[in-house]
């Protein structure tokens, strides 16, 4: 730890295939207005010309960029890929295809010195043309001793909107590697079980970019099993933070998410996400009577689930056309 720079902050830049949008968040960080920061990318196996973009990029700023390439591992590895060649007292994380505020480590350093904190946080916005709500969210102020249980309930602030402190990060040893859509869930959880101190900062800094070849590829039943798993781990490795919770809540909380996904799933026409969410939720979610029909299709062969979900759909459809004529 001496040999980290006290006033440096170290940004952790994963990159895959990100062309059309990685040039942007490059400049969103060079353009800071706080002085002392390095930007380190981790090329992951790119193929769409973002490689070249990056070079180019470093080049016009040796003091400030360092590249390292890895062959096509996934955005995780990849932020510990960074984290190891960091120099920095804090990190902070951006995404190849998101953005900040020009003062968005400015005021999250400051906010994290002026209380001493371990980890600040700031409003964050979603954009682009995948964005389903774009509207800004602030988070309250968390109490250190509550906010893992917060985490919880209400999930996680996104990777870009965050300050640590370089310590805090290596206790932990980074990023964990077995969840793949839930990594950062799982160290903001894992971090928050040691009940830092948090700083906030009540202004949108953080712009978080929807679109269509972003995460949206992943399989939603893949997102929701991760994170459901993350939820029952950290319950069962922290009983401290859940023990005031009644078994019943603890476990709506953990695996009610299942049956809600399962749903928006099926009106979005995702058969396969539907009919794995609804069998997960049939042995582990609290159902009502009104789920079964739901629930026990979901335990046909995926062709008959989908031809039966099609069947429905279409008599649906044209019940509707009839009633419309």
């Amino acid at each position: 730890m001496d040999n980290f720079d006290p006033a440096l902050i170290s940004v952790v830049m994963p990159c895959h295939n990100a062309a059309p949008y990685v040039d942007e968040a490059i400049e969103s960080v060079l353009g800071q207005s706080y002085p002392q920061f390095e930007l380190i990318v981790v090329d992951d196996g790119s193929t769409d010309g973002s490689a070249e973009i990056l070079q180019r990029l470093a080049a016009d700023h040796p003091e400030r960029i360092k590249l390292v390439y890895q062959t096509r591992s996934g955005p995780f590895v990849a932020r510990n890929a960074a984290l190891a060649h960091a120099n920095g007292n804090f990190v902070a994380f951006l995404d190849a295809d998101d953005a900040w505020h020009p003062d968005a480590l400015r005021l999250l350093h400051d906010a994290l010195e002026t209380d001493s904190a371990d980890i600040a946080y700031c409003g964050w916005q979603d954009i682009g043309e995948a964005a389903t709500d774009p509207a800004p969210k602030i988070l309250p102020a968390i109490d250190a001793g509550e906010a893992a249980s917060h985490f919880l309930e209400h999930g996680p602030w996104p990777v870009n909107s965050v300050l640590v402190r370089r310590p805090l990060i290596d206790e932990l040893r980074g990023f964990s590697e077995r969840t793949p859509t839930a990594m950062d869930y799982d160290l903001w959880l894992r971090m928050l079980a040691r009940q830092p101190r948090l700083a906030r900062v009540p202004d949108v800094l953080a712009f978080h970019r929807r679109h269509p070849h972003g995460n949206t590829r992943i399989p939603r039943w893949r997102q929701v099993f991760d994170a459901v798993a993350v939820r029952r781990d950290f319950a069962r490795n922290h009983p401290e933070f859940v023990a005031r919770i009644p078994p019943t809540r603890l476990n709506e909380l953990i695996y009610d998410p299942l049956l809600h996904e399962a749903y928006r799933c099926h009106w979005r026409n995702d058969t396969e996400s539907a009919r794995r969410l609804f069998r997960r939720a049939f042995r582990k979610a609290d159902w009502k009577a009104s789920d079964l029909k739901h629930l026990v299709a979901s335990l046909l062969p995926a062709p008959l689930y989908r031809n039966l979900v099609d069947t429905v759909t279409r008599r649906r459809s044209a019940r509707i056309g009839g009633g419309v004529a």
